[in-house]
């Protein structure tokens, strides 16, 4: 079956044309025209490619602004980690799933397409292990395939608590495998993804604190999918690791392991101008959170002189206190403006639109990182993942080009979302997901029971 989709603008992979039609097959473009009528075909506004979401914890949507009071000690990532350790205890596979639901409803209707879903939450409560070793991950793929968002399903594997094999703490127990039983989840959660046809399964090594080097290695090498890790997000975790190796994270990875254009690097918040040429130089993607880094107080992230030497990066909502892929693009540019005391930092050069430039390399290191093609445009053979942006909002009004996205990231954010198609299906429509009323009342009642 063909759908056919129309236009007034659209960004290709050949640049910004008028009168675009999209014909659709099998969840992929199959051609795409420029300049012509749209005939019979529904009539849209700017259509841009869906932006992939590399790194994401579903279950924190649940949390967002629950952990805003401070505390009697100075506040912190690490006293945030506790809260959250204490919320995880209470979720269910019901509750995981319901949680889940909304935030991958809400990505889609804020312009993301395909989401990294980082999975760390295995077990029962207490560590007890479900008779499906891939319980929790199923929950995931039920959300993903009742949204319709295209999943790139990342299991974590977390076996300690601190740098050098440290045992686990109590709170990290529903995370916890060995090497063979997080094997034994990781082909568990292949069949689990296997009814949304196009998923992907990569694995996570959660962070060097949660591994050993034996442990990294064996994890890397199963199956060939993309490979992501946490890494260098906190001042602390840099000082453990010194303290534990004498050397920092990112140099200790990239000394130690072939690290690639499979691999991403989640935060990287923290290196020395040495470790980002490094990595930049690998050919991996640094993923970037800036909303949830902001949050959490982590720092800001080398960009300037990351992209100078040809760095890689996507972006993520990581913790989901926040959903909206503008907002993300944007958070990371004032990041920069702030710290650099300077403006338009991450565009490509004089002349250059610093929204068009984020968004494109956004859209190519995103892709690259959850293992699915895709170019800086629209394009014959490409997935049909679109976002229509809607040439009615005020922030759109007049402009043209280029000049669409820097309105959308610096200005409209995700209210300029009309429509989106995932695979060529229709998900979002006049900027509401199409099942978003059964699914927030469920998330309602998931919790009314996680906060009573």
């Amino acid at each position: 079956m063909v759908t056919t989709l129309w236009f007034e603008h659209g960004l290709t992979a050949a640049g910004w044309a008028r009168d675009v039609r999209i014909s659709v097959a099998d969840g992929r473009i199959a051609r795409l025209e420029t300049g012509v009528e749209a005939g019979g075909a529904a009539r849209h506004g700017i259509a841009v490619p869906g932006l992939p979401n590399l790194h994401s914890h579903a279950f924190q949507r649940a949390m967002a602004g629950l952990t805003e009071m401070r505390g009697p000690a100075g506040d912190s990532f690490w006293t945030w980690r506790e809260l959250m350790y204490r919320f995880v205890e209470r979720l269910g596979p019901e509750e995981l799933e319901a949680v889940a639901a909304l935030a991958f409803a809400e990505m889609l209707e804020r312009g993301f397409t395909r989401v990294g879903e980082f999975h760390y939450l295995h077990h029962d409560a207490g560590g007890r292990p479900f008779d499906d070793p891939a319980e929790m991950s199923a929950r995931i793929a039920a959300a993903a395939q009742a949204t319709g968002i295209g999943l790139t399903l990342l299991p974590v594997f977390y076996a300690h608590s601190g740098f050098g094999g440290a045992a686990p703490t109590a709170a990290q127990a529903r995370f916890v495998h060995d090497a063979g039983g997080y094997a034994r989840l990781v082909e568990a959660a292949r069949a689990a993804v296997r009814p949304l046809g196009d998923a992907v399964v990569g694995v996570a090594p959660h962070s060097l604190r949660a591994v050993t080097e034996d442990e990294l290695r064996a994890v890397a090498g199963l199956g060939e999918g993309p490979v992501h890790i946490h890494i260098a997000e906190q001042v602390r975790e840099v000082d453990d690791c010194l303290a534990w190796s004498g050397s920092r994270p990112v140099d200790w990875l990239l000394d130690r392991f072939e690290v690639g254009e499979a691999w991403c690097l989640v935060h990287a918040t923290h290196m020395t101008p040495e470790e980002t040429r490094r990595l930049a130089g690998s050919g991996a993607v640094a993923g970037l959170c800036p909303v949830t880094e902001a949050n959490l107080g982590d720092g800001i992230f080398p960009a300037d002189g990351y992209l100078a030497e040809g760095g890689r990066f996507g972006v993520g909502s990581d913790s989901n206190v926040r959903i909206d892929a503008a907002e993300e693009l944007r958070m990371l540019e004032y990041s920069q403006r702030l710290g650099l005391r300077a403006r338009n930092v991450l565009a490509g050069g004089e002349g250059r639109s610093t929204g068009g430039d984020l968004y494109r390399r956004a859209l190519t290191g995103g892709a690259q990182a959850l293992g699915s093609a895709q170019t800086e445009g629209l394009a014959e053979g490409g997935p049909a993942d679109i976002v229509a942006l809607s040439p009615d909002h005020p922030d759109l009004a007049g402009r043209t080009g280029d000049r669409w996205l820097d309105s959308w990231v610096f200005a409209a954010g995700g209210a300029a979302v009309a429509d989106v198609w995932r695979a060529g299906e229709h998900v979002v429509q006049g900027g509401r997901h199409r099942a978003r009323e059964p699914i927030e009342a469920r998330y309602r009642q998931a919790l009314a029971r996680l906060v009573a």
